[in-house]
């Protein structure tokens, strides 16, 4: 007779296998299949991952408890991981660079040296997770795509995001927001995020996706309700509605683009997908993708820039005399605090670093947070330093999945809203009236940023 699955998705598992504890993992091997990371069952509670406020509620009770690998086990505090997670992670990778951690369900890899190989290493830390949240929800777009698929999906794209687009074309429309945005900005208390931060990314969005059909809070929410849905690894159905909701707010808004980009096509990325003879499922994924991370990072990111100058006026000084860049300001942000500090990855076949040996279809999380502090390559790692060299950040990545985006999201940073913050803000303060908020592991930054505006 058949047993249910340990991770209680009603799956039957062989009497051949030992019995679970009640309410717990005790291995791989009393999984059903589909409870594996390349298959979880949707009704299944257990659970991994998590993004900003979802981490501490997804990680109670829902995680694997027995390793795959043979790495050694570290057990963490999920409420003070999601926190601050640097203090776990320096011991990490002092006691053990390697470690499963059962409360996440993985194995995570936390030096620097070892991600930057592994990232690289396509046949054995895949990206392809055919069944997982994402393709389920937003559609298999190249961030789930590994070797020649994703290169094909990533070189259909190039032509919005190149340097050479970015400068010629972007920059300029990212100049106009930002000025039209801080000119409706009135002197006084402000909330930094939701009054320049937020629509500033919003626009910049719109435009480089070509949905300029949409307001910029539309974009928000839709982005917030895809990142939400793809962390809703606890099953819960109000989020996933959520999800639903925006995935079809933009598959209608992509809908009455199209005459417009089939008429007079642009740089936009629906516009270049269009015109490459991309398959209309593949194009809808990419721009969901685009959005999903497009508008929350360097939204968190813009806000987290500002922050770490004000609180660091001596460095924001060295930038305002030109001593040091706006780029090398938001280059050292993005190592200091990742904004996205950790990438999953799906274990292709059995494969060993050093003394641990994965199993196949492990899940493995590659800890860019941790690696963006990692003592072996960056003095003063815990401290934010404007002079720094962070030439070996991996903030963006570090392989053939390196983000994209990135000269899009320098130019929206470092060129346009930094540089033009500073000069239009006759002083631009923290305000005392409201703690900053901070916190995530997987994707970290500021929640808000209470501030004084003058002009």
């Amino acid at each position: 007779m058949a047993r249910g699955c340990a991770s209680r998705c009603s799956r039957p598992v062989s009497d051949a296998s030992p019995a679970p504890r009640p309410g717990a993992l005790s291995g791989a091997r009393l999984e059903c299949r589909l409870c594996r990371f390349m298959a979880l069952d949707e009704r299944c509670p257990n659970r991994w991952g998590q993004t900003a406020a979802p981490e501490r509620a997804s990680l109670a009770g829902h995680s694997r408890e027995t390793a795959l690998s043979t790495a050694p086990r570290i057990d963490i505090d999920p409420a003070a991981f999601w926190a601050d997670p640097y203090p776990m992670l320096a011991n990490m990778r002092k006691e053990a660079p390697i470690a499963f951690v059962p409360q996440l369900g993985s194995t995570l890899l936390t030096s620097r040296d070892d991600i930057s190989i592994s990232e690289k290493q396509i046949d054995v830390f895949s990206s392809h997770q055919p069944a997982g949240l994402m393709n389920r929800l937003m559609g298999h777009n190249m961030m789930r795509k590994d070797g020649e698929a994703h290169q094909v999906e990533r070189r259909a794209m190039f032509p919005t995001v190149s340097p050479k687009t970015v400068k010629a074309h972007w920059t300029a429309l990212f100049q106009a927001h930002a000025d039209r945005i801080i000119d409706a900005i009135e002197p006084g208390r402000i909330d930094f995020m939701r009054d320049f931060a937020l629509p500033f990314s919003g626009e910049c969005l719109k435009s480089i996706t070509g949905l300029t059909n949409i307001s910029f809070a539309e974009m928000d929410a839709w982005s917030q309700g895809m990142i939400e849905g793809i962390a809703n690894y606890v099953g819960d159905p109000a989020i996933e509605a959520r999800c639903h909701a925006a995935t079809s707010g933009i598959d209608a808004a992509i809908d009455d683009m199209l005459p417009v980009m089939r008429k007079n096509p642009d740089q936009s990325i629906l516009g270049v997908l269009l015109a490459s003879g991309m398959p209309m499922e593949s194009v809808r994924a990419n721009v969901k993708l685009a959005i999903s991370g497009g508008q929350n990072e360097p939204r968190k990111a813009i806000a987290g820039t500002v922050w770490a100058l004000l609180t660091h006026p001596e460095q924001l000084d060295l930038v305002r005399r030109g001593e040091v860049t706006w780029l090398q300001a938001f280059e050292e942000y993005a190592r200091w605090i990742s904004p996205i500090g950790m990438s999953p990855r799906r274990i292709a076949k059995p494969w060993s670093i050093r003394d641990v040996a994965f199993e196949l279809d492990e899940r493995v999380f590659l800890m860019f947070g941790s690696a963006n502090r990692d003592e072996k390559h960056f003095e003063r790692a815990d401290q934010f330093d404007v002079r720094r060299d962070t030439s070996k950040s991996v903030a963006f990545g570090a392989g053939p999945h390196f983000c994209a985006g990135a000269w899009a999201s320098r130019a929206m940073i470092a060129d346009v809203a930094l540089p033009t913050l500073f000069a239009r803000a006759g002083r631009i303060e923290i305000a005392d009236d409201e703690p900053v908020r901070i916190g995530g592991w997987a994707f970290r930054g500021l929640q808000n940023l209470p501030a004084r505006w003058l002009h």
